[in-house]
């Protein structure tokens, strides 16, 4: 059984950063695609990055060169690397886990970019 459990989300200043953690449970971690995503109010749910078992990265247009992904398989960890956030990047971070047709999620982390 998958758990994915994130920390690291909070209130930071626009220009500012944040790191993203997500610990995963399971044996299944370095096979595959972990995943950032996020929801603000009153939006859908949208992709910000993801992370292959093979380390092929993607960002959505609106995070690239200011976020990066990363993954420990030794740990069976991802990371979100957040630098010069903007208001805008306001919402709830989920960690997503990706495996065959099988998608577990995390319980989400608030960040909030505001001066």
């Amino acid at each position: 059984q998958v758990q994915l459990v994130e920390s690291g989300g909070g209130l930071v200043q626009p220009g500012g950063s944040l790191r993203l953690s997500c610990a995963a449970s399971g044996n299944i971690f370095s096979i595959s695609t972990m995943g950032w995503y996020r929801r603000a109010p009153g939006k859908e749910r949208e992709l910000v990055a993801t992370i292959s078992g093979a380390y092929i990265t993607n960002y959505a247009d609106s995070v690239k060169g200011r976020f990066t992904v990363s993954r420990d398989n030794a740990k069976n960890t991802a990371s979100l690397q957040m630098n010069s956030l903007k208001p805008e990047d306001t919402a709830v971070y989920y960690c997503n886990q990706r495996f065959r047709y099988a998608d577990y999620w995390g319980q989400g982390t608030q960040v909030t970019v505001s001066s």
